[in-house]
This record gives C-alpha cells, sequence and structure tokens, in this order.
C-alpha cells in the first residue's frame, strides 16, 4: 500500500502578507508545494491530500488541475468551527475566527486517508532525500500501530535571516527515536549564537540540534488520538479564540506517556520555507541553481 502525502494549506500568511501556498516560486510559475509534490511522486507516494479552509480553496483549484495526470488528488477542508464532543457532552467554545492549529488540521483530513501517510506544509521546501527516507519508513510501517516518524534538520539550515521563527525542537534518546519534542518560538541568529526567547531571557540552542518543521509520518491510529486530545483541548482551551492545537503538542504527549514511538529520520537536503515576503528572492535563487544542477527540470510538468 504505498503512502498519501497530506499537504497542510489553510495557513493565513499573516506574516507573509498573502497566501504564500501559492505564490509562485519557480521559473515556470511553480509553487514551494509542487515541488514537494514532484519530490514525493519521485518516492513512491499514491495520493495528494490537500487541507483547506474553504473560503480559499477557489484560488488553488486552476492551478492544481494539472497534477491530476501525475498523482491523485483529493481536497479536505479545516472546519474553524465543528461540533466537539467530549464523550456524551457536547463542548462549547467561543467561534472562531481562525483554524484550530496543524494537529486539528491533520485530524480534519480523516476521512480521506485510510493509508500510512506523511504531512508537510504547503509552504515549505524540504528536498528530495526527506521524501525518500519517509517513504521508506511509510511502507515498512504497521499501518495497525502507533509507529511514527518526523524528518529533522539542523536548527541552522532552518532559521530566516528577515526575522524569528518557530521550530519543534527534537529530543532522541539512545535508540534515535523521539523522547521529547518541544515548540520553541522566537528563535533567530544572535550575537552569532542560536538563541530563543522566553520569560524575557535570550536561550541558546546549540548548532545541529534537530528540529521539526512539520515533516510526519503517521499511520491511520493516529486520527482516533488526535480526536481525543483535541476534545480535551477544547475543554480546556475554547474560551481562548487564538488557541492552537499543534502536531508536537499532541505528538508530545504520545510520547511521554508511551502510547506511541517516533522514529527521528534525518535529512542533509535544505530545507527552505518563506516565513517573510523577503525570504522568496533566496528560495527563488536557490530552486534555479538546483535546475541547474539538473535536480529539477525547468518546468515540472511539460
Amino acid at each position: 500500500m504505498k503512502p498519501t502525502l497530506l499537504i497542510l494549506a489553510a495557513g493565513m500568511g499573516n506574516r507573509y502578507g498573502g497566501l504564500k501556498q501559492i505564490d509562485p516560486m519557480g521559473p515556470s510559475g511553480e509553487t514551494l508545494m509542487e515541488y514537494g509534490i514532484y519530490d514525493a511522486i519521485n518516492a513512491g507516494f499514491k495520493k495528494a491530500v490537500f487541507l483547506f479552509r474553504d473560503n480559499i480553496v477557489s484560488a488553488f483549484e486552476d492551478n492544481y488541475q494539472k497534477l491530476v495526470d501525475h498523482i491523485e488528488v483529493e481536497y479536505v477542508f479545516q472546519d474553524i468551527n465543528p461540533v466537539v464532543t467530549l464523550g456524551t457532552e457536547k463542548l462549547s467554545y467561543t467561534p472562531r475566527k481562525k483554524p484550530w492549529g496543524t494537529a486539528h488540521a491533520i485530524l480534519s483530513a480523516a476521512s480521506a486517508i485510510n493509508e500510512p501517510f506523511a504531512v508537510i506544509n504547503a509552504d515549505d521546501f524540504y528536498g528530495p532525500s526527506g521524501y525518500q527516507e519517509m517513504s521508506d519508513f511509510l511502507n515498512q510501517v504497521d499501518a495497525n500501530k502507533q509507529q511514527y516518524a518526523v524528518v529533522g534538520y539542523p536548527i541552522e539550515k532552518t532559521l530566516s535571516p528577515h526575522g524569528t521563527v518557530s521550530r519543534a525542537v527534537l529530543e532522541l534518546n539512545g535508540q534515535q527515536n523521539l523522547s521529547k519534542v518541544v515548540e520553541r518560538t522566537q528563535i533567530a541568529m544572535s550575537d552569532n549564537k542560536i538563541q530563543y526567547c522566553q520569560d524575557h531571557k535570550n536561550i541558546t540552542i546549540p548548532g545541529g540540534t534537530l528540529v521539526s518543521t512539520n515533516f510526519w509520518g503517521f499511520t491511520p491510529a493516529i486520527f482516533y488520538e488526535l480526536q481525543q486530545q483535541f476534545s480535551e483541548f477544547v475543554a480546556r482551551q475554547g474560551d481562548n479564540p487564538n488557541s492552537e492545537f499543534f502536531i508536537p503538542y499532541a505528538v508530545n504527549n504520545l510520547v511521554e506517556s508511551e502510547a506511541a514511538s517516533v522514529n527521528v529520520l534525518t535529512c542533509q537536503d535544505n530545507w527552505m520555507g518563506v516565513t517573510y515576503k523577503e525570504d522568496k528572492a533566496t528560495v527563488m535563487g536557490t530552486i534555479n541553481s538546483y535546475i541547474n544542477q539538473g535536480i529539477y527540470p525547468k518546468s515540472l510538468w511539460n
């Protein structure tokens, strides 16, 4: 059973100033997610599932009709105000204007996925080798068990010179499995050190530390766990309209309770993202260099 690629494309792009998911980056108008789909196809993925908010899907439809000749495509939607129950109780919460976060986004795709699958951000570039490593893992994993994976990148390869970023720092045990994942915010290079801010203090993160940029591998068993955790999250945080149910939070709960194991797959390719508008020129330049090296064709789909 070949794996599926779930593409999280419901982000609002506030810091970027627009829908970076569909902003052209390649010389023939390709977006970053198209490069990811191209790499996933070459690694053996059989289906791409796009997770949207319903008010932005029309911006994608024309762009991605070209994909159906190369991979099975399906759309699902992230409901900002879903019905949430805990046991037999229907939970109330403050109506939302922003999505509930990345873990809820994965849960929203449950109806479209019945096989092991990978998760990526639509606006990130992960590199070919990461997709191959993830495909190899998902092709051998027991689809009924809570055996998951995450692709880790050295933190210094995931920073932006144009502002701070948030990253999930990965802690490993002796078997190179995940022992803990902690979300750190306001990370930047300062005084030749990689630092994040916590309680108004700058704390250094050593170079080479592996972080997640939301490239995860799951089996369908994750959906039941996310449903339980999301209900509990809404019961606690439902009155905060800015609260978000993140993947690292959900995975860390499973790891700490020993309900799941998570393999950490390391990737030597360069990760690229467009957190800020100023990141675009760098990303486009790197893509052009890859094309000149023969890693990608000048036009992905022709």
